[in-house]
């Protein structure tokens, strides 16, 4: 890809994996559906014609055998990319993800690395029913060796994506499967976001939204309401869940004194709750009210007619930022 370009997010991701095996051999892309067809979303649609069979291929509904495949190639040099279908779908591969991949270069003193990337499309917003919904991104987080990634933006999937390929140790990158065919200005010359980065989408003086992947737009959403309300919210999309960038959250909350956290996944022993714990622990003698958090209800994924209830939504959010204790400030 290049020049700016209006581009969905699952076109975003395929200009990634297109540009990244055009500059590097070792860079393959397997997993279900993802060759001739091009994958359920159609990201990877039109790796295979261009690249051959040998770069981009098929292989068998078997989650942890993808994972298995990826680590051996990865220690024989390659640098795999490999798709789980749906979130809930990679679970079968969860015990190769979290007794190998993330363990390897530690097993080894660091003399074996793991180039591998994991791309995960998650969370709701398609109706999908169960299985096709979750939000799977704390389990990830609370292992260490594995970077955690998720875009909210297009040029921000184009950008991280790019650079999870680059890294010399395996990343889980999650895509938000409802923002797959929002359409963006990407532009390729544009520097690559930093892995380990939050970014400030929307400055605010009153308090902070914290949220990430299919949240951030949600956040975005509600300070725009509350800026009709008369309240200047700031949002800052955290991209990176692993590593966590505490200087970026932190001087946003330390500088408005409130913080909410937003996201999908139920709230309990959450990425949201470890975010709350650190904004507390450092930012505790400038909040002027308890971090508050906003996430889906600890239940299993609902039925497709449940969703719009167990997601946050723009009224969740707002009254959490009621609860901040405006009048004692």
């Amino acid at each position: 890809m290049t020049g700016a370009r209006k581009r969905t997010m699952a076109q975003a991701i395929n200009d990634a994996l297109r540009d990244a095996m055009d500059a590097d051999g070792t860079v393959v892309v397997f997993g279900e559906d993802v060759g001739p067809l091009g994958g359920v979303f159609r990201v990877t649609d039109g790796l295979t014609r261009d690249f051959g069979e040998q770069r981009c291929f098929d292989t068998p509904l078997a989650e942890s055998g993808i994972v298995g495949l990826a680590v051996g190639m990865a220690i024989n040099g390659l640098r795999p990319v490999v798709e789980m279908q749906f979130d809930a779908f990679a679970y079968p591969a969860f015990e190769q993800v979290v007794s190998h991949v993330a363990k390897f270069a530690n097993r080894t003193r660091g003399r074996v690395r793991l180039p591998l990337v994991i791309r995960i499309p998650y969370a709701g917003g398609i109706g999908g029913v169960e299985h096709h919904c979750d939000s799977s991104e704390a389990y990830y987080a609370h292992t260490p060796g594995l970077t955690v990634v998720t875009p909210a933006t297009n040029a921000d999937a184009y950008g991280l994506l790019r650079a999870a390929i680059e890294l010399p140790d395996p990343v889980v990158f999650l895509e938000p499967k409802k923002h797959y065919f929002h359409t963006e200005e990407v532009d390729s010359a544009v520097a690559v976001p930093p892995i380990g980065r939050a970014v400030v989408r929307r400055a605010g003086r009153d308090a902070t939204l914290i949220a990430y992947g299919p949240s951030v737009a949600v956040a975005l959403s509600a300070a725009e309401q509350a800026a009709t309300e008369g309240r200047d919210l700031g949002v800052v999309d955290l991209r990176s869940i692993v590593p966590f960038d505490d200087e970026t959250v932190c001087a946003e909350v330390r500088r408005t004194g409130r913080a909410v956290v937003v996201a999908e996944a139920p709230g309990f022993a959450s990425v949201a709750a470890e975010v709350v714990a650190r904004v507390t622990e450092r930012c505790f003698h400038h909040l002027e009210a308890p971090v508050r958090r906003v996430t889906g209800f600890d239940v299993p994924y609902p039925p497709p007619k449940l969703e719009k209830h167990y997601l946050p939504g723009v009224d969740r959010v707002l009254d959490a930022v009621d609860e901040l204790q405006w009048d004692a400030a």
